[in-house]
């Protein structure tokens, strides 16, 4: 399908039988900043450090592409329950772009009065005045990218901030009245030790945050730290200290109060990340800006990644879509299993059933029974979700049902 194609075609929703599909009234907003001061060791995010000067034009193809949007999002009358501004770096921006975003946003969409509206920060790009503009934008959620608490280890994965700097940085934000905060937290780094990490979350929960990201290190080929890996410089994570800490990390994190709601995500009661749930629940989102996904209607795709591209495409009137696939209905179930399966309630059975008007036994009875005979899953209070030794083997759960 060409571009042109496309102008006529990306915003007919696709032919859908499932009812629960056609009764879909809600939706989030994904908006892509791929700005930053600079691009961290291990990252293979589509994110740029030497572009600032496009950053103008680029956010007006931001406000464009949400007009785009206009027509299908307000004639199917979907409601925006959440916003998440990521990246790259978003707060790295002069906090107008931002604010001119949302406001273009609020225009366009209707967006619900109580939705979550997140925005991806580094420490050092933060000041009291960006976050009161930020808060009177109606930003409500902060998710701020700290990764280790010690400096050391910030300077191996090429972080351009201090430990300081984050504390500061998460003292204003407070100041300032934000209570939503996540922290995003790395281990199995290299030169990392089980002390640096229990120093680390010791120190983070201590500053009385809601929510936690926790990943275990993946080295991504072509990155930075892929290539030092390969020349000798550093060494690759041990194994089995990165499953030590992340067993070490449920335990210690459950006892400061967190539910472990999905594989990697931890949060005090009720400030689970209602925008990163949509995904796991297989629900509708748009990604607006370079390189954004979108699922809607069935339907997935995304924008050209490249910025330069991008802003051409939008300002030649093109919606800048690729790789456009609408979904057949085991490939939609398929998704749902995968994606479910993160979540540690893991999936309603009941809920599956009348979602997909098919029998969750009846499509997958003898793998099911062949995962819970190894022990990997088990049905509890009618979900089928993972085991503890599932969690650490997820993907040989997931590719079960692909």
């Amino acid at each position: 399908m060409n571009e042109t194609e496309m102008k006529d075609n990306i915003y007919e929703p696709a032919n859908i039988n499932e009812k629960n599909e056609k009764d879909a009234k809600e939706l989030g907003l994904y908006i892509h900043i791929p700005f930053c001061k600079s691009k961290c060791y291990y990252c293979d995010f589509n994110s740029y450090a030497s572009k600032n000067d496009i950053i103008p034009e680029y956010c007006e193809a931001l406000e464009k592409e949400i007009e785009y949007y206009d027509n299908i999002v307000n004639k199917n009358k979907y409601r925006v329950k959440s916003i998440y501004i990521g990246g790259g770096t978003p707060s790295y921006l002069p906090s107008e772009y931002i604010t001119k975003v949302l406001k273009k946003c609020r225009k366009v969409f209707d967006v619900e009065e109580n939705a979550e509206i997140t925005i991806e920060a580094n420490p050092g790009t933060l000041s009291q005045e960006k976050l009161v503009e930020y808060k009177d934008s109606g930003i409500n959620r902060l998710s701020i990218g700290l990764q280790a608490w010690q400096d050391r280890l910030l300077v191996e994965l090429g972080r351009v901030h201090t430990c300081e700097e984050f504390v500061e940085n998460l003292l204003a934000a407070k100041k300032v009245g934000f209570n939503n905060i996540n922290v995003d937290l790395i281990f199995g780094l290299p030169g990392q030790s089980l002390k640096d990490w229990f120093e680390t979350l010791d120190n983070v929960t201590k500053m009385r945050i809601t929510h936690l990201s926790c990943y275990s290190l993946k080295v991504e080929e072509g990155t930075a730290l892929d290539k030092k890996i390969r020349n000798g410089e550093v060494e690759y994570p041990d194994e089995d200290i990165d499953r030590e800490m992340y067993h070490s990390t449920i335990a210690t994190l459950k006892n400061k109060g967190f539910i472990h709601y999905e594989i990697s995500n931890f949060s005090k009661p009720g400030f689970e990340s209602r925008h990163n749930l949509i995904y796991w629940n297989l629900e509708p989102y748009i990604g607006i800006g370079a390189g954004a996904h979108s699922y809607f209607e069935r339907t997935r795709y995304n924008n050209e990644e490249v910025p330069e591209r991008y802003i051409s495409q939008i300002s030649n009137g093109r919606i800048p879509k690729k790789n456009i696939e609408v979904l057949a209905l085991q490939d939609n179930i398929s998704e749902y299993m995968i994606l479910g399966l993160r979540l540690t309630k893991g999936i309603r059975i009941d809920e599956f059933n009348q979602k997909f008007e098919k029998d969750l036994f009846d499509l997958y009875g003898k793998k099911i029974e062949n995962l819970i005979k190894r022990g990997l899953i088990s049905i509890q209070n009618g979900y089928l979700k993972l085991t503890d030794i599932g969690l650490d083997l997820a993907n040989q759960v997931f590719v079960e049902f692909i």
